[in-house]
């Protein structure tokens, strides 16, 4: 698998198992996620019909240090958000550990930018 490859795989585990946790209301769009509602259908195509979700981003400084994972969620304003943030930074973890067993434990960083 392709560094490409692997980070949209990834970057798409880690936005599923941030939207499953109680409290989000849903990973914040990107400018990407806004202008792609404007673009026509097909442009896509140059990243193999995927699309990567707004809201995580991913980073590895070397091949041995750890991941870096930057989030960014609005949440539920009937939920703590300091609850939400630590969840979601919980459930990052938990995620990444399943999938890339015996590495280094991820640095994440979770910014919740608005409550709905």
């Amino acid at each position: 698998m392709t560094d490409r490859a692997l980070r949209t795989t990834l970057t798409e585990e880690i936005a599923a198992a941030v939207e499953a946790v109680p409290g989000v209301a849903f990973l914040r769009p990107g400018l990407g996620g806004r202008l792609r509602s404007v673009l026509p259908r097909g442009a896509g195509a140059a990243n193999g019909g995927r699309t990567v979700p707004s809201g995580v981003r991913l980073s590895r400084p070397g091949e041995a240090g750890p991941w870096q994972v930057e989030i960014h969620v609005v949440g539920r304003n009937h939920v703590r958000t300091l609850d939400v943030a630590r969840d979601v930074a919980w459930a990052v973890e938990v995620r990444l550990a399943g999938l890339l067993p015996g590495l280094e434990a991820p640095m994440v960083t979770v910014t919740v930018t608005g409550l709905v």
